[in-house]
C-alpha cells in the first residue's frame, strides 16, 4: 500500500464552522513552506480572500496559493469547474502582477459547470418550498450530472464527438425539466462557440493531480489540500438541507485530489473567534440584531462571492467540538481574534439546552439543531488592540484565557492565530 513515507509533509486545511472562516489566509501563510496547494472540492460558490500588501485578492477557484512566486496550485477532480470564471480569474492574476504560467494544473475528471446548470440551479431555488440559499452559481445541478453518471468532465473536452453529445443531451434535459416546472429559461446554451473556444484554452492546463501529488511527496516536497465552505456545509454531516452540494469535510480531501487517505499527515482546522453563517439555516449562537450589525461591520462579514451579510453569532463549541471529531483534527487555526478586541466580555457556547436537558454533542437530529438553546459561558474581553501583536505571550491575559477556552472546547490545540488581514498578522502558537 502506497503511504506518505518520504520527507514531504500533506497537510488538509479545512473550515470547521459555516464557511468563510478565513482559510484563504492560513492557507497563504502556510502555501510559503509548500511545493503543492490543491483544491479538492467546490466549486466558483466559494471564495477566498486574501491581503497582500495593500491589494485584496479574492479568489474563488484557483487556490489561494498561486499568490507566492513558483507555487504549483492545481484543481482536483472533486472540484465543478466553471471554465469561463476559472480563466478569468486566471487572466486578472497576470494583469495584477501576479505571474500564473505554469503554475496552474486542472484535474482531467473535474466537472465542469454549464450555463444550463445556472440557469436549473435559480429555477430549483425560486420554486423550492424551503429557500437553502444557493449563490446560483450551477455547483448543484452540476453535482447531480456528475453523480447522475451524466457530466461533462475536463478529459472530455479532448474528444468533440462525446463532448458535443453530453452537452446536446445535457441542454434537452435541462430545457425538460424547466418545462415541467412551468418556468421559462432563455437560452440555455447562449454562446457555445465561447464556451468551446473556453473549452480549448482549458485543455492546455490538464492534469492528473493525484499522480502529480504523489510524485511531489515522493521527491520530499510537501503538499496542502485546501477545501472550501466549511463542515457545518457538508452535504452529508451538515445542517442538511442547508448544505452545499459536496463533502466538505477533510475526509473528502483524498477523494477529491486523487490519493488515499494514508498519505495525510495532519488536518487544520480553521474556526473564527466568533461564529458566522451566510445563506439559510439554523445559527444557534445568533447574536440579536444589535450585536450582529455591530461584529458585522467590525469583521467586515459580507461573502467574498456574493456579497451577502452573514449573520453572525458568539463561538460555538459544540459545532467546534464535532469538527474536530468528523474531521480527525491535529490543529487549529483561529482567525479574527482582534475583532473582539473591543468588547468588555467575550462569550462561547458549551452546550445545548434542549427538551430533554443539556448536551454538549451536535446533534444527529438536525430538525432538533433548530430549536436550541445555547448554553454561554462569559469571560472578561480584553479590550486592548492585538493587530501589531506577533508573539502568544504577547497578547492580553485575557486574550489568552479565551484561546485556551477555545482549546478545551474543541479538544484540539491552537496552531495559528489571526490578529488581521494581512500575511505578517499572524501568530504562531
Amino acid at each position: 500500500m502506497l503511504q506518505n513515507n518520504g520527507n514531504g509533509h500533506c497537510r488538509v486545511v479545512i473550515g470547521c464552522q459555516w464557511g468563510d472562516e478565513g482559510k484563504g489566509k492560513i492557507v497563504d501563510v502556510l502555501a510559503e513552506d509548500v511545493h503543492l496547494v490543491v483544491r479538492y472540492q467546490g466549486g466558483a460558490n466559494a471564495g477566498h480572500t486574501v491581503q497582500l500588501a495593500d491589494e485584496e485578492f479574492i479568489l474563488h477557484q484557483i487556490p489561494s496559493g498561486i499568490l507566492h512566486s513558483a507555487k504549483r496550485c492545481l484543481i482536483g477532480n472533486g472540484v465543478v469547474l466553471d471554465v469561463a470564471d476559472f480563466l478569468k480569474e486566471y487572466d486578472q492574476l497576470e494583469e495584477r502582477g501576479i505571474n500564473p504560467q505554469g503554475r496552474v494544473g486542472v484535474s482531467h475528471g473535474a466537472h465542469l459547470v454549464m450555463p444550463y446548470h445556472k440557469i436549473l440551479d435559480q429555477v430549483s431555488e425560486d420554486l423550492a418550498a424551503e429557500k437553502i440559499g444557493t449563490t446560483g452559481r450551477g455547483i448543484g445541478p452540476t453535482y447531480e450530472d456528475k453523480v447522475g453518471r451524466r457530466g461533462l468532465r475536463v478529459g472530455d473536452l479532448r474528444h468533440a464527438k462525446r463532448r458535443d453529445t453530453l452537452i446536446e443531451q445535457g441542454i434537452a434535459r435541462a430545457q425538460s425539466i424547466i418545462s415541467r416546472s412551468g418556468s421559462t429559461s432563455g437560452a440555455l446554451m447562449e454562446d457555445r462557440e465561447a464556451f468551446l473556444a473556453d473549452g480549448d484554452r482549458l485543455k492546455e492546463f490538464a492534469t492528473d493531480v493525484g499522480l502529480e501529488i504523489a510524485n511531489a511527496l515522493a521527491n520530499g516536497q510537501s503538499v496542502l489540500l485546501e477545501g472550501a465552505q466549511g463542515t457545518a456545509l457538508d452535504v452529508d454531516h451538515g445542517t442538511y438541507p442547508f448544505v452545499t452540494s459536496s463533502n466538505t469535510t477533510a475526509g473528502a480531501a483524498a477523494i477529491g485530489s486523487g490519493i488515499g487517505p494514508t498519505i495525510i499527515n495532519s488536518v487544520t482546522g480553521v474556526v473564527k473567534a466568533y461564529t458566522t453563517r451566510v445563506g439559510n439555516g439554523p445559527l444557534p449562537t445568533g447574536f440579536d440584531p444589535e450585536m450582529d450589525q455591530m461584529i458585522r461591520k467590525l469583521g467586515g462579514e459580507f461573502g467574498a462571492t456574493t456579497g451577502r451579510p452573514r449573520r453572525c453569532g458568539w463561538f460555538d463549541g459544540v459545532l467546534a467540538k464535532f469538527s474536530a471529531r468528523v474531521n480527525g483534527l491535529t490543529g487549529l487555526a483561529v482567525t479574527k481574534l482582534d475583532v473582539l478586541d473591543t468588547l468588555p466580555e467575550v462569550s462561547v457556547c458549551t452546550g445545548y439546552r434542549t427538551v430533554d436537558g443539556v448536551i454538549e454533542d451536535f446533534p444527529a437530529d438536525l430538525v432538533q439543531l433548530g430549536v436550541v438553546e445555547p448554553v454561554y459561558e462569559t469571560l472578561p474581553g480584553w479590550m486592548e488592540p492585538t493587530h501589531e501583536i506577533s508573539t502568544r505571550q504577547g497578547l492580553p491575559k485575557a486574550a489568552r484565557a479565551f484561546l485556551e477556552r477555545l482549546e478545551e472546547l474543541a479538544e484540539t490545540p491552537i496552531e495559528m492565530v489571526s490578529v488581521g488581514p494581512k500575511r505578517s498578522q499572524i501568530i504562531r502558537f
